[in-house]
């Protein structure tokens, strides 16, 4: 039963940390290859604030927060490029963390931060946490996708030109991405760093973005039950079968040549359409 909660725990984080991806590529089209920093970033806070003493809920808003503030900033760098260049800049993003965290005693320097305490409600208590967690951030990125914000994302993701012609203030909407993305992500580190309870900077490199950006796109760029449906069966896989965890990369990129090649709306539209025939033949 004990294995079963943690599968169960990890998936909820890989869905919230996918979700939180979600915002800023799926619905505002806004390339993002340096994600994994917010995790971390996220889980450095939370864990910190632990080791201190606070309790684990109190270290959820400093952990968005701090994710969120870089988040901004970054957003603010990025508002001058599109495209290639975005994602180049935020890849940037992922190293500069990892660089910084392994050249500061505080932070554990290469070896990381161990003895992370346990949560106060026990593992079962952290899977009923992350799955509120999952579910409250759920409901926003739903209210988002249904407000007026959400229409502004979809008209910049398609087109950032004319969204200015429609009198949509693009720079804005970008920003509230990255907040909104970013905090989510950094809601997500804080569980994992007392999930896993020990970090390091390999925890949140380079193919950590990559593992998160592939659920986003093999669930469906900017579906919100594609993505939740990929994040959990990409993150409950390897649990169960050795070699995928061994060759994550090879295993990854072979979905995603699998999606673009047969499904390249992912998951989601793979199973609207075949909801479509499914109808159509009865």
């Amino acid at each position: 039963m004990a294995y079963e909660i943690v599968v169960l725990t990890n998936m909820a984080i890989s869905i919230l940390f996918a979700l939180s991806l979600n915002v800023i590529t799926g619905f505002c089209g806004q390339v993002s290859l340096g994600h994994a920093a917010f995790l971390g970033i996220g889980a450095y806070t939370s864990a910190i604030l632990s080791k201190a003493g606070v309790p684990l809920v109190v270290t959820f808003i400093p952990a968005m927060g701090m994710a969120a503030l870089v988040g901004l900033v970054v957003g603010v760098a990025s508002l001058r490029v599109r495209h290639d260049f975005l994602a180049i800049t935020t890849m940037g993003v992922v190293f500069l963390f990892t660089g910084i965290v392994r050249k500061q005693d505080i932070l554990g320097g290469e070896i990381g931060i161990a003895g992370i305490p346990a949560p106060e409600f026990g593992r079962i208590g952290l899977l009923v946490t992350a799955l509120l967690c999952v579910l409250a951030y759920l409901l926003f990125v739903i209210r988002i996708r249904k407000s007026w914000a959400g229409f502004a994302f979809d008209s910049i993701a398609e087109d950032e030109d004319t969204a200015r012609l429609l009198g949509i203030h693009v720079p804005r909407f970008k920003l509230f991405a990255f907040l909104v993305g970013t905090a989510g992500a950094g809601l997500a580190g804080a569980l994992y760093a007392h999930q896993i309870r020990f970090i390091g900077p390999d925890s949140f490199g380079f193919v950590e973005s990559i593992s998160v950006l592939a659920m986003v796109i093999i669930g469906g760029i900017g579906s919100i039950w594609g993505v939740i449906l990929s994040a959990a069966l990409l993150s409950a896989l390897p649990q169960f079968f050795q070699i995928i965890d061994d060759f994550k990369l090879l295993v990854y990129g072979l979905l995603l040549f699998g999606a673009m090649r047969f499904a390249p709306d992912g998951i989601d539209g793979l199973l609207k359409r075949l909801f479509r025939r499914a109808g159509g033949t009865r």
